[in-house]
Order: structure tokens, then sequence, then C-alpha cells
């Protein structure tokens, strides 16, 4: 057989390989071959994990999976729902999936994407008239490393907050992690700067889209609003403010922002929910929020993500100089 031929090949997983790398798996059946010959086997299309195309080189397999290796999968018998689920499930990836730390991508395999966005930009388009937008440019960045651009909303953050943001790459993806979204089992932890002298609490209400003044809010009318529960603890006492870990159990639109208003406590760069603070508004170059932490389960085989993101130099720079009044 040719060096460079694909061979056709059919086995099932031993238990000692059991959710081991695909790569790895053919590397050990195919030891003559290169490593890079079996990953491009993985990516041109031409193996099957239980007769579904996988192109993630790093997709685990179970213990008596299946494993197929077709030198003309165009040829193999065709089931068009199967087809429809390896369309969606094994879209072409990144040659890793390890974490990546470039300028914004955090992490990316087949199924999602994170990234880290900076101030100023808004995580996706608000209107057509707004084109650089966080997804653009990560959809760039994916397209000149050779992987599939296209990226699915799972959730937002504020324009002038900064930090990690998750991205599906197929529709599969997309409906598992925003259910982790919808029913609360995503870890998602917020560093922010606040005016006062908070307390370490959970904060809860319901929020309304307008509380009587045109702006989002808690409403005290029962069966009105969605809840919302933030856990605040206090990191740093400052003077005249603090430095505050936010926990959420809930993401609702503005939560923090309007939690920590509501307490008293508004952030520091706030223009919008700081209308009544008490006493003298700090200065800042914008709303001083950081979304630091994010850990959900992989959509594909439920492994556990977590992500960490340090707080950008803005933020370091406005809490050293708060540390020194």
């Amino acid at each position: 057989m040719p060096e460079k031929t694909i061979p056709d090949d059919c086995w099932s997983v031993p238990e000692e390989l059991g959710q081991t790398h695909l790569d790895r798996v053919l590397k050990g059946r195919f030891s003559a071959r290169s490593w890079n010959e079996v990953r491009a086997w993985i990516r041109g299309g031409n193996v099957f994990v239980d007769e579904k195309r996988v192109t993630d080189a790093t997709a685990p397999v179970a213990a008596g999976s299946k494993i197929e290796v077709s030198s003309r999968p165009s040829l193999r018998k065709k089931d068009p729902q199967k087809d429809a689920a390896r369309e969606d499930k094994g879209g072409a990836s990144l040659p890793s999936a390890a974490p990546l730390r470039s300028s914004l991508l955090v992490y990316a395999d087949s199924q999602v994407v994170v990234a880290e966005k900076p101030a100023g930009i808004s995580a996706v388009p608000f209107d057509s008239s707004e084109r650089d937008t966080l997804d653009r440019r990560v959809q760039k960045q994916l397209a000149q490393g050779g992987g599939r651009a296209r990226l699915l909303v799972v959730h937002r953050i504020d324009k002038e907050t900064t930090g990690l943001v998750v991205f599906a790459r197929t529709q599969h993806a997309l409906l598992r992690l925003k259910s982790q979204f919808r029913f609360h089992t995503t870890e998602r932890k917020y560093f922010a700067l606040v005016h006062g002298q908070p307390r370490s609490e959970t904060i809860a209400s319901h929020l309304v889209r307008d509380r009587g003044d045109g702006l989002r809010g808690s409403t005290h009318f029962p069966g009105q609003g969605r809840e919302a529960t933030t856990h605040v603890r206090v990191v740093e006492q400052l003077r005249g403010c603090a430095l505050v870990a936010c926990t959420l159990e809930t993401g609702r639109t503005h939560q923090i922002r309007i939690h920590l208003a509501e307490a008293g406590h508004p952030l520091l760069g706030e223009r919008v929910y700081s209308k009544g603070f008490a006493g003298s508004l700090i200065e800042a170059p914008r709303v001083l929020l950081h979304a630091a932490t994010l850990g959900f389960s992989h959509p594909s085989d439920g492994r556990p993500l977590r992500f960490d993101s340090a707080l950008p130099r803005d933020f370091e720079e406005s809490l050293s100089k708060l540390r020194q009044r």
C-alpha cells in the first residue's frame, strides 16, 4: 500500500483506550503513519465514529465505539437523518482544541469558541450598521487559522463590559449551551468596582424592562418581571468604593448593574443606573465590570470546561489609583 493512501479499516475501541482523543486512537491503530496523516484523515471527513463523521481530532471516543476509516466516504451507504446530524455536529475544527490565548481566542474546537471581549465593542451587532463587533473579529481570526468561521450567539455581555464570551459553532452546540444558561448550570463570575461600602450578600429580585422611568429595574408587583439572583462578595474595601466579586445565578440584562445600584452601590463609570446616588461619583473610564470566569459543560461529551480572564489594563490602573487615594 503506498505510504500516502488512506486505508479502509473498521474496528472497535478497546477498553484501555476509552475517552482517548480520536487522533490518538488512530495513531495507535496505524503506528507507521505520522500524526499529520491521521489528523488529515479526520479533518478531511474520512473518519466515522459510530456511523457519524467526526472532524475534531481531539474528540474523545468511548470504549466500544466503532471506528471506521474510509478512503472514499462518499460511497458509504447514506442515511439522510444521520448525514444531517453529521453536518451539524461534525463541522471543520481548528487544528487543536487546547486553550489558545491569542489576542481574542481563548479556546476553540469544532463545537464551541470562547473569546475575550475588549471594552468598547458589542459582542454581536446591535443593528445592521454596527460592523466592528466581537463575533466578526473572531470570525476573521478563525478564517485566518483555517477554521470554519460560522458562529452562533449563546449569550451577550454589555458593550463596556470586558471578559469571557462563548459562541456555538453548530446548532447542536447552541441548543445544549442555551439550555445550560436557561437552567443556570453555568458558572459566571464578574469583578466590579462599586461606590460606597457594600456588604457581602445575595441580592434577589424580579426585573422588568421598565420600572416606571423608562429604565430596567426591579419590581415589587407580584407576578411581574423575571427572577434574578446575584451573589455579591466584597473582595477589597477601598476609600469610598470597593472591589466586589459577583456570581450570577441568573443572567438577566444589566443584572449586576441594576442590583448593585439599587443596593446603593452603583458601579464606577455607571451613567444609566447611578441617578439618585447620595454620594459623589468617582470618575472612571467606563463601567468597570469584567467577566472573569466562565464555566460550562461541553455540548458534545459533557466534560466540564472552565476559563478565567485577568483584569484588563484599564481596570487594573483604576484599581491601583483607588488604592492610593
